[in-house]
C-alpha cells in the first residue's frame, strides 16, 4: 500500500455542509479511541499487511485537531510505531483555523506531519455563520503565521463555492484573501447537498437558496484562471498547487492505487478489496477490543470495475491517463476496452489526447460527471 488515512471523528463543531462520520467532541471516549486506532494497526500487521511501502499518511475527520496536545503526541507516537514517518514524501493533518495552538503544532511537528491541510471554506463572515463555521478570517491569518513560526511551509487551505445566497463578488473577494496569503496549495470545492446534513433538511424543506448552475460554472471559470494567473496550476479539477506542491496523499486516491483506511467510518482499497470500517465508534473500539479488525464490508472489485475507476479517478487529474500504463496495468489497450466512449467524447470536445495521455480539455472539466458516467462497462 502507498497510504495510510487514519480518521479521528471527533468535532468543536458539525458544519452544515458535513456528512463525514463524526461526533461532538465533548463526553466521548477519546483516549480509548486512540488505543484503537493502535490495535487496529496491530491488527492488520498480524493480518500480513505491510507498512514499509507506505509514502503518505493522512489525518482526517472529523477535526484531528480536536485533540488536545498529550492526545495528539499518543496517537502520533502509535504511527510512528508502525510506520517510519522520517521516510515519509507527505505527512498530512487536516485542521480547523480555530483549534490549533502553538502547542498542537509544536508537537505535530517534532512528530513528523509535514503539511497542514486547514479548512477555512470562506473568508466571508456571514457565509463563514451560515454554514456553521466558527472561526473567523483573524484565526486562518494568526494559525498560518503560527505555523510558519514552528516552521511549517507545506500548507493548504480548502474553499468553497456555490453556498447559499452567496455572489460571485463575494468569491472573488474570498480568492484575494486566499491568495493573499500565499500559499503552495489551495483546493476549491463546489458545495454538493449531501443526505443526513442540516443543509439537505432545509433543502428539502425549500430554505436552502442556492446560486444556481450558471453562477456555480462562473465561480469555478474563476477559481481555476485566478489560481493558474498566481502560478498555482490545476493539477486535479477542484486542487491547486504550486510546481512540486500537490497533494500527493490525494494523487494516491486519483491514481487507483493502494491505500489502508484506519479509524471508525474510514474506507480502504487494498489487494482486491476495497473496505468500509464501522461507523459507531463504540462499535468499532468493541470489536477491536474483541481482537477483530472492524470492517463493515469488503467488496472485492471486479477487473471491470477496476478499469473504470482507472478512468474516472485518473481523469480527475489534468494530466489525464497514461494510456501506456493502462495497458501494462490491465494487459490490453484502452481503445480496445473504452474505443467507443473515448472516441464519442473526442467528438464533443470532452476528451483529447496529448502524446501518451488522455485528458479532459476545459470544457470537459466543467463537464467532468458527463465523461464518468460514459466510462461505466455496465451501461
Amino acid at each position: 500500500m502507498r497510504g495510510v488515512y487514519i480518521h479521528i471523528p471527533f468535532c468543536q463543531q458539525i458544519c452544515h455542509y458535513c456528512d463525514f462520520n463524526k461526533v461532538f467532541l465533548k463526553n466521548q471516549p477519546v483516549d480509548q479511541y486512540i488505543e484503537s486506532i493502535g490495535q487496529e494497526f496491530s491488527y492488520m500487521k498480524e493480518a500480513g499487511y505491510s507498512f514499509e511501502e507506505v509514502e503518505t499518511v493522512f489525518l482526517g475527520g472529523g477535526t484531528p485537531t480536536a485533540l488536545n496536545v498529550p492526545q495528539l503526541d499518543r496517537l502520533l507516537t502509535i504511527v510512528s510505531q508502525y510506520i517510519d514517518v522520517t521516510a515519509l514524501k507527505e505527512f498530512t493533518t487536516e485542521a480547523n483555523p480555530d483549534d490549533l495552538s502553538e502547542g498542537q503544532l509544536s508537537i505535530l511537528k517534532e512528530k513528523g506531519v509535514n503539511r497542514l491541510s486547514i479548512g477555512v471554506q470562506t473568508f466571508n463572515e456571514r457565509l463563514l455563520k451560515q454554514i456553521g463555521r466558527t472561526h473567523s478570517n483573524e484565526d486562518v491569518e494568526n494559525v498560518i503565521k503560527a505555523a510558519r513560526k514552528v516552521g511549517f511551509e507545506n500548507i493548504s487551505i480548502d474553499l468553497m463555492y456555490s453556498l447559499p445566497t452567496q455572489t460571485v463578488k463575494e468569491w472573488e473577494d474570498t480568492l484575494d484573501r486566499a491568495l493573499a496569503l500565499d500559499l503552495p496549495h489551495y483546493s476549491a470545492y463546489s458545495l454538493i447537498v449531501e443526505p443526513k446534513t442540516i443543509f439537505y433538511n432545509r433543502m428539502v424543506k425549500g430554505k436552502l437558496p442556492l446560486p444556481g448552475e450558471d453562477i456555480e460554472a462562473e465561480m469555478f471559470a474563476m477559481v481555476i484562471d485566478r489560481m493558474n494567473a498566481a502560478g498555482r496550476d490545476q493539477y486535479e479539477i477542484s486542487n491547486f498547487a504550486k510546481p512540486d506542491h500537490p497533494s500527493f496523499h490525494n494523487l494516491i486516491y486519483w491514481e487507483n492505487s493502494h491505500y489502508a483506511g484506519i479509524g471508525a467510518g474510514a474506507h480502504g482499497y487494498i489487494g482486491q478489496d476495497r473496505y468500509a470500517n464501522v461507523g459507531p465508534l463504540t462499535h468499532y473500539i468493541n470489536l477491536l477490543d474483541e481482537g477483530k479488525l472492524p470492517h463493515k464490508e469488503v467488496h472485492e472489485v471486479s477487473l471491470a470495475e477496476s478499469m473504470e475507476e482507472e478512468m474516472f479517478l485518473g481523469l480527475r487529474i489534468i494530466e489525464g491517463v497514461s494510456m501506456k500504463g493502462f495497458e501494462q496495468k490491465f494487459q490490453r489497450p484502452i481503445h480496445k476496452v473504452f474505443g467507443k466512449p473515448i472516441e464519442k467524447l473526442q467528438q464533443q470536445g470532452l476528451l483529447k489526447i496529448d502524446g501518451d495521455h488522455l485528458r479532459l480539455t476545459r470544457k470537459g472539466i466543467f463537464q467532468g460527471n458527463t465523461v464518468f458516467q460514459e466510462f461505466l462497462l455496465g451501461d
